[in-house]
């Protein structure tokens, strides 16, 4: 029985079979994204909240949720929230996204 309530990643109380712990060491890209959210979360900036992120997180859908990996739902939540609050623009993000234009980013 399908519980309509529930969203696709909330699996609270589901059986999820085994959990495999797969240690690694992260990635320098991975490492950037923890330290943008850092930076974008402090107090005196509050830019990105945790609900906001989480919520972004929540609302990619079945398909992208078990398509992208952690850090990069991290990166589509981030863009999204800052989108949200008029901090970056959909093309801005695009611009860097293609390479063009990222050297005023970086």
């Amino acid at each position: 029985m399908t519980d309509s309530r529930r969203r696709y990643h909330d699996m609270g109380g589901l059986p999820a079979g085994r959990c495999v712990h797969d240690e690694h060491d992260s990635e320098a890209w991975e490492k950037r994204v923890d330290a943008l959210l850092m930076v974008l979360a402090r107090a005196d900036r509050n830019l990105v909240r945790v609900d906001e992120l989480r919520r972004h997180i929540e609302d990619l859908g079945p398909q992208a949720y078990d398509r992208i990996g952690y850090y990069e739902r991290w990166m589509h939540s981030i863009a999204r929230t800052l989108v949200e609050r008029g901090v970056l623009s959909e093309e801005e993000i695009a611009r860097v996204m293609s390479g063009k234009g990222a050297g005023d980013y970086a």
